[in-house]
């Protein structure tokens, strides 16, 4: 086991460093009208390729809640913990065919502009602050404490802070530089991420292999990890009988078997992938056929994201249920942190490629916090402060705004994470991100869908619509059990750890989703036939061409396959 970095391991990520903003400094010079054009800015219109805005939308959405969070579900439940990527690859498609083309149509630079469009502008307010409370609360910050974790456990207990601070700057440096400075990159950063994780998990495979005494063999290793762990590698888990322990019923209130297919999960990722500013941004300034190229490029590379993210975790398990990762698995207390997972095995890497995976993580955090202050100054500025505060700004004054609110919000991150004021450490970094997007996640899916696709949809339903989701998830997520018991025909609650019951988070969506929808059909079937708003959507806008239809084939054979191997 190896501490500290190595001069040949500074070598290398200083080329990752130099090399990423020498790119990006290359694009921002190659088009100076991204200093004063809003549209160039924020969106990047029609300069991004299909391949830019897929590796883009990737980058973007790998990051420390993946490496260190998913990696920590690996350890804990395995490879049911997938279904978040897998069931993305098929939502993918769904945002590329249906959603994308109403986006183009309507030629909106942001999701509130769209809100404004089809229904009025006090529900784009609404949204508007709950995206960025949303974004700066639980995104930013969970982006930021994971990645400096887990950074600081790869070089041996470098300062949290130090490491906290030195990734903001990196990701303001490339963010500054407008959305075309922070697409381009991402094709970088991706690249880096995807490289470094499969390194890594080559390295976690060959550890288990050497472990076992079956030489230095990835797939040996593979195999032994599959004999060894095999409760890890199911997709579906099932609820647990009255006396299980504890642990056991921690994996199902994370992924409630078969019940969070039936909503939670299309929930959780048409929220992210299809209503999201800060991933539907990408496509945006593209033309129909290259968005929808670019999403469905992003698709087949979020089915190999489970290798990269998950495996490393599941050989983690396996290590250290075999008396191995004693001490890497714990958090500077001495305390166990499945957390560690992911960190714990890069400490393994031999000289450089320990370099390179500290790149691969860097990127992805980066990547990450460029595109969520991006997303957070577009929708300040264009529909907060253009729209309320001074709507005679000049393009060169909006960029400018955009500018100071990319600082005011990484400063706050900083500031809320410093000392982990929102308690993400305690809850485990990926299921904070999954549970407390959920609040909002039921609401936003109902007025989207039913706003596209069903013209009587009315504005007063959609408010209602997206105050109850939030009411209603937290009905169900903190009073349902002990309101109306533990088992009702609706839920399940189990206990928790913590002296109370609670019902998996994922069911708590699903119905959240379902109410809430029904109470804006019943709301909206009291106005007119067809809302004065409505869109008028053609059905010659959702054909695709043969070449599309490739891909999503591929796709949707591809996740059999997995969904077949692993049931």
């Amino acid at each position: 086991m190896q501490n500290k970095l190595t001069v040949l391991d500074l070598g290398v990520f200083l080329v990752y460093l130099v090399g990423v903003s020498a790119y990006g400094y290359y694009v921002y010079k190659s088009k100076q009208k991204a200093q004063t054009d809003t549209k160039d800015y924020f969106l990047a219109e029609g300069s991004l390729t299909w391949w830019a805005i897929g590796a883009s939308m990737i980058a973007s959405n790998i990051s420390a809640e993946q490496f260190i969070g998913m990696s920590g579900n690996g350890f804990t439940v395995g490879a049911a913990v997938a279904a978040y990527e897998w069931v993305a690859a098929i939502v993918l498609i769904v945002v590329a065919v249906f959603f994308m083309p109403v986006y183009l149509k309507q030629k909106i630079f942001t999701m509130p502009q769209f809100l404004e469009q089809r229904y009025n502008s006090t529900l784009s307010l609404i949204m508007s602050v709950f995206w960025l409370f949303l974004y700066v609360l639980v995104n930013l910050t969970s982006i930021l404490y994971l990645g400096a974790l887990a950074i600081s456990n790869l070089i041996g207990g470098g300062s949290f802070h130090l490491i906290m601070v030195a990734l903001a700057v990196f990701a303001l440096i490339i963010t500054l530089g407008g959305m075309k400075v922070v697409g381009y990159t991402d094709v970088v950063q991706v690249v880096v991420l995807v490289i470094g994780g499969l390194v890594t998990t080559y390295v976690a495979l060959t550890l288990v292999s050497e472990r076992f005494g079956l030489g230095s063999n990835a797939i040996a290793g593979f195999g032994a990890l599959m004999h060894d762990a095999n409760d890890h590698f199911h997709m579906i888990i099932h609820k647990p009988d009255p006396g299980a322990p504890q642990a056991e019923i921690n994996k199902y209130l994370m992924l409630p078997g078969l019940t969070m297919y039936l909503a939670g999960q299309w929930i959780v990722n048409l929220n992210y992938w299809g209503c999201n500013q800060y991933i539907t941004q990408r496509a945006l300034g593209a033309d129909l056929k290259t968005a929808r190229t670019g999403i469905l490029f992003a698709g087949l590379l979020k089915l190999l994201m489970p290798v990269i993210v998950m495996l490393p975790g599941i050989a983690a398990y396996v290590l250290y249920k075999n008396g191995g990762l004693q001490q890497e698995m714990s958090s500077a207390t001495g305390q166990f942190n499945p957390d560690n997972a992911y960190s714990a095995i890069l400490t393994f890497l031999p000289n450089g490629l320990k370099g390179l995976s500290m790149a691969a993580l860097t990127a992805a955090i980066v990547a990450s916090l460029a595109g969520k202050v991006n997303s957070i100054s577009t929708i300040f500025t264009l529909d907060i402060y253009k729209r309320y505060l001074k709507p005679d700004a000049s393009e060169k004054q909006q960029v400018w705004i955009g500018r100071v609110t990319i600082f005011a919000a990484m400063f706050l991150g900083i500031a809320l994470t410093w000392e982990d004021l929102l308690g993400i450490g305690s809850a485990g970094g990926f299921t904070y991100i999954q549970k407390y997007t959920g609040f909002i996640s039921p609401g936003i899916v109902a007025i989207f869908v039913l706003g596209m696709f069903w013209k009587r949809t009315t504005a007063s339903a959609a408010i209602a619509g997206i105050l109850s989701g939030f009411v209603l998830s937290v009905f169900f997520n903190n009073f349902a059990p002990a309101w109306f018991g533990n088992e009702t025909l609706l839920w399940s609650a189990l206990p928790n750890g913590h002296g109370g019951y609670e019902i998996p988070f994922l069911i708590c969506m699903g119905w959240s989703f379902v109410f809430t929808a029904l109470l804006m059909i019943g709301m909206s079937l009291v106005g007119p036939v067809v809302n004065a708003k409505a869109l008028h959507l053609d059905v010659r806008m959702f054909r695709v061409s043969p070449q599309t239809m490739s891909l999503i084939v591929v796709t949707i054979l591809l996740i059999t396959a997995l969904y077949a191997k692993f049931w």
